[in-house]
């Protein structure tokens, strides 16, 4: 019998996270998405509430305009590490929730930002070249160039993510060559 794991997919924006949840949900693991239940919160009228409160600037008519939000905090430090502090405890509650199977993954962007790497039992860690990310970002997103750099720079180089214990699986090739790599990485895990 396997022991039960959740592992953490993590990585840089643009690094191809997704794609890789997408291969371990072929191969038939359970997984998970943080910014799956983020877009769900985006339902909660008590979320929306305090989001609303938290960012009165971005609220017109006592609404909150995502765009506005989205704007503010990729300029705004400060605001950013607000919108974390009500956004991921709400986020990881539901995602930790939710995994409940014997293996499954789950993406999570801002795993080490967020301080939450110790809530999984590992950390498959996906890098790209940054040049391959930004190109990525900006035609997915329909972000400009400056847009995605500041979404890059907002989160943690993948030196800094680089921690004991973490499998890295470097996105470098081609489709079936990351496949190769997932199913090697696995190993790591035991599963």
């Amino acid at each position: 019998m396997t022991q039960s794991k959740r592992i953490a997919v993590t990585g840089g924006i643009g690094s191809g996270k997704s794609a890789v949840m997408e291969i371990l949900a072929e191969m038939g693991y359970p997984v998970f998405s943080c910014d799956e239940i983020s877009h769900a919160l985006w339902q909660d009228e008590d979320y929306l509430s305090t989001l609303s409160a938290a960012f009165p600037a971005c609220s017109p008519a006592g609404r909150i305009d995502k765009q506005k939000l989205s704007a503010l905090v990729f300029s705004d430090e400060a605001a950013r590490k607000r919108l974390e502090k009500i956004a991921h405890p709400r986020i990881m509650q539901e995602l930790l929730r939710e995994m409940t199977a014997p293996a499954c993954f789950a993406e999570v962007p801002l795993l080490f930002e967020g301080g939450f790497a110790s809530l999984f039992d590992g950390v498959l860690l996906v890098e790209r070249e940054r040049g391959s990310r930004i190109g990525a970002v900006m035609q997915r997103d329909g972000l400009t160039q400056e847009e995605t750099e500041r979404r890059i720079s907002a989160q943690l180089s993948d030196p800094e993510r680089e921690k004991e214990g973490v499998v890295i699986l470097k996105n470098d090739g081609t489709v079936e060559e990351l496949k190769e790599k997932v199913k090697n990485s696995l190993r790591s895990f035991g599963l």
